[in-house]
């Protein structure tokens, strides 16, 4: 037990900047204190105390303001920043060394008891600041998911999903290296480049059309330059790339 709490005190206090001490980790931050209830209501819950685990889940709730089902299973050096509104359903597995930003739901879409309705994050997934998981599926090793996306479907691992519904827009390895520095460096699930990809797909289509329209203007011109009538269409004057860029930013 004090092996597990040195631990994520250790943890929290090698990705939080904020963090200035282990006394400070241990006294203030919620998130090790949800996690540290969770341990006790499992243990109840594994022991067939059901009753107990959830009041025991309850005042965690009440203290911390993030909700972790009794029957839901977390890993080791799991870190849960701020962590104000975080829901993880009975069903949820999260694996070691994640980290969940507050506002985040782990979240279930069937109503079959008994059946796997949670999802499962893998080892060194990070959830970004209001984002939901729903659904049994797995969130691959070292993966991604932005902020205030919303993830209906398996992530890849090492991959990187956000928009609503999540898109896959990055797939790499998933390496220890590489999950460290996403941990380092994508704070609340904001990940470099991490534009949707229809928005991506959009600007494109966009910029092509533009490119197409200045084409066919030169193409005209050189009609027109050798006596040649061709009448413009009204409707090419409406058409205004960088307002529709704006527009699907």
């Amino acid at each position: 037990m004090l092996t597990r709490l040195r631990e994520d005190i250790a943890n929290i206090m090698q990705h939080d900047p904020a963090a200035r001490s282990r006394w400070e980790v241990l006294t203030c931050y919620p998130g090790l204190h949800a996690v540290l209830l969770h341990r006790l209501a499992h243990r109840c819950w594994t022991r067939g105390l059901h009753w107990t685990a959830r009041f025991i889940s309850h005042i965690g709730r009440f203290l911390t303001g993030i909700e972790i089902h009794p029957g839901a299973t977390l890993g080791r050096r799991v870190f849960i920043d701020h962590g104000f509104g975080v829901v993880i359903g009975e069903t949820a597995v999260v694996g070691d060394d994640c980290t969940i930003y507050q506002g985040v739901t782990l979240g279930g879409t069937s109503l079959v008891k008994g059946a796997k309705r949670h999802p499962t994050l893998e080892r060194g997934v990070l959830i970004g600041a209001g984002a939901k998981v729903l659904g049994g599926f797995t969130v691959g090793e070292g993966a991604t998911v932005g902020s205030n996306a919303v993830v209906v479907k398996p992530v890849p691992a090492g991959a990187t999903a956000v928009g609503n519904p999540a898109r896959i827009i990055e797939k790499g390895d998933a390496s220890p290296a590489r999950q460290a520095a996403a941990r380092m460096f994508a704070a609340y699930g904001v990940t470099p480049d991490a534009d949707d990809p229809l928005s991506k797909a959009l600007h494109g289509l966009i910029n092509q059309t533009a490119t197409q329209e200045a084409q066919l203007q030169r193409i005209l011109a050189a009609l027109q330059a050798a006596g040649i009538a061709c009448d413009k269409l009204a409707d090419l004057d409406r058409f205004d790339p960088d307002q529709l860029n704006r527009l699907v930013e």
